[in-house]
């Protein structure tokens, strides 16, 4: 439970949606950081960005990275910033990592390797380590992505072998195939594998975002919410949605559940910003 509020991690783009798939979804720099800050003056505590090439292809590219990063930070001086290593389109080291050397408050670093619908995400425990490694290195601090039990044990492993240190944030994701599902004996599994002083955020893919979302606000957790996740308003699949209206129902949640916002800035000042950038 995170005692100060809902931490709200937005992730407007992800790998997956295409303007083809859905119109909503923001690919170019400037369609991204006019979301985000739609979405930071509603109210949110981090961005989780992924970078798109012109043609809409995910891109590991720094440099386009850079253009997202300066862009948000110029409208959203305070919000927390988190880069993407994913490993999904990219496979060697050098690619993954470029992200890091921008030194942007987090980056995200998946536990383990795993498999989705139709595609693999792999991530050697020595590939793993040397993120974990380099991010250290630049003051950025991991969003530890856990898609079943076992990532979670191998984060308590890096956290005992000093790989990540305090402030630790998780992001537990239910719903994919090969994982979590969205049930409260995995919920309540996973939850009771963390220590309570760390900080947790909850996401759930698509059909199952608003059940996790909800569960999340109502025990105080935090949600990840936004298109890279799901891009139905609807469980029935009749209408496509934008991120801001997903954003939208996460605050009708909390203003149900009488829960405030953890901001940004009380977020970062837990040593969440990068102090190096």
């Amino acid at each position: 439970m995170n005692d100060q509020g809902i931490i709200i991690n937005f992730c407007p783009t992800g790998m997956v949606p295409t303007k083809a798939i859905t119109p909503h979804v923001p690919t170019s720099p400037h369609e991204i950081i006019e979301q985000t800050h739609e979405a930071y003056e509603l109210g949110i505590t981090i961005a989780h960005l992924h970078a798109r090439l012109e043609d809409g292809t995910p891109t590991h590219k720094k440099s386009v990275y850079q253009k997202i990063f300066e862009g948000v930070r110029k409208h959203c001086p305070d919000l927390i910033l988190c880069g993407s290593t994913s490993g999904r389109m990219v496979k060697d080291f050098d690619s993954r990592s470029e992200v890091i050397e921008l030194k942007p408050d987090m980056c995200s670093l998946t536990l383990s390797s795993l498999n989705f619908l139709k595609q693999a995400s792999v991530n050697a425990p020595d590939m793993v380590q040397r993120l974990a490694e380099k991010m250290a290195k630049n003051g950025v601090t991991p969003e530890l992505e856990c898609f079943d039990l076992g990532m979670i044990n191998y984060g308590h492993y890096l956290i005992d072998k000093g790989y990540v240190k305090a402030p630790v944030y998780w992001n537990l994701i239910f719903g994919n195939i090969a994982g979590f599902q969205a049930n409260f004996q995995h919920l309540g599994t996973a939850l009771s594998s963390i220590p309570k002083e760390h900080l947790i955020g909850l996401s759930g893919l698509s059909n199952y975002q608003l059940q996790v979302n909800a569960a999340a606000i109502a025990l105080g957790y935090g949600v990840r919410v936004g298109i890279e996740d799901n891009i139905w308003w609807d469980n029935q699949r009749t209408r496509q949605c934008s991120n801001i209206e997903l954003l939208k129902r996460i605050h009708n949640l909390m203003d149900i559940h009488q829960a405030p916002l953890f901001t940004a800035k009380a977020f970062g000042a837990l040593g969440f910003r990068n102090n190096e950038a």
